[in-house]
């Protein structure tokens, strides 16, 4: 089942080392099936130059695995809790890639300070709480997902419109309405990770953006009237009068 799923999810995997987001086996890619209630994830521990697509591993939205001979990412708890408590995303993407991790261990978040995190993240991507012993010792994957959850409930933020976290001493997530556009968003994440760093080296003035340019960039290209790219109305429009 889910074969053409199981495809897309191995592809967005693989983008995960192309694009320098993981070191070893640190990272898994999962995507859902929303009409199944069914996500395939990456399995515990393989390497990604071993990983094949029928390795993938089919979980319904309980957490229990359905089909698939190998043990599942064993992040699997926290990919089944953003599933259902984030209803319109399509893919996750976990890593440990360095600079998000930084920011992360320092339980800081990071902060809209340029219109290259401006034209994906709206505002800044929030540190969630670090687990307490307790919460790790109960369950630590699935109290991963709820402290980033419970941190976007408090703050009041959109998870599409910001559409990644840091879990404080742990690492970024980051999803959207595929499992390619999550990863892509996890490697805009990574970037505006050490954008901020070096900013925060050249200067100790305030680098916020104002909301204004906050605004501009990210309605430019995901708000009701955007034009940057080619799928928007007013190329259309032109290709129609071509």
């Amino acid at each position: 089942m889910l074969e053409a799923l199981k495809q897309e999810v191995y592809e967005a995997n693989m983008q995960l080392p192309e694009l320098g987001l993981v070191t070893f086996t640190w990272g898994n890619v999962s995507g859902i099936d929303r009409e199944k209630g069914l996500f395939v994830i990456k399995p515990s521990g393989v390497d990604y130059d071993a990983l094949k697509p029928e390795d993938l591993v089919v979980v319904n939205l309980k957490g229990e695995v359905v089909e698939g001979e190998m043990n599942p990412s064993s992040d699997t708890p926290t990919h089944t809790y953003l599933y259902n408590h984030f209803p319109n995303i399509g893919g996750i993407v976990h890593t440990h890639s360095p600079w998000a991790v930084s920011f992360a261990a320092a339980k800081m978040d990071i902060s809209a300070m340029n219109t290259t995190h401006a034209d994906t993240f709206f505002g800044d991507v929030p540190a969630a709480d670090a687990l307490t012993q307790e919460e790790i010792e109960a369950d630590y994957e699935g109290n991963t997902g709820k402290t980033i959850v419970k941190t976007f409930n408090e703050r009041g933020l959109d998870y599409e419109a910001v559409p990644a976290a840091l879990v404080s001493q742990h690492g970024p997530f980051a999803w959207g309405p595929t499992p390619a556009k999550a990863v892509y968003n996890s490697k805009v994440l990574e970037v505006v990770a050490e954008e901020d760093f070096h900013t925060m080296e050249l200067t100790h003035q305030s680098s916020e953006l104002p909301q204004y340019l906050l605004d501009k960039h990210y309605y430019r290209k995901h708000g009701a009237n955007a034009y940057y790219g080619q799928n928007n109305a007013h190329s259309k429009d032109h290709a129609a009068r071509s």
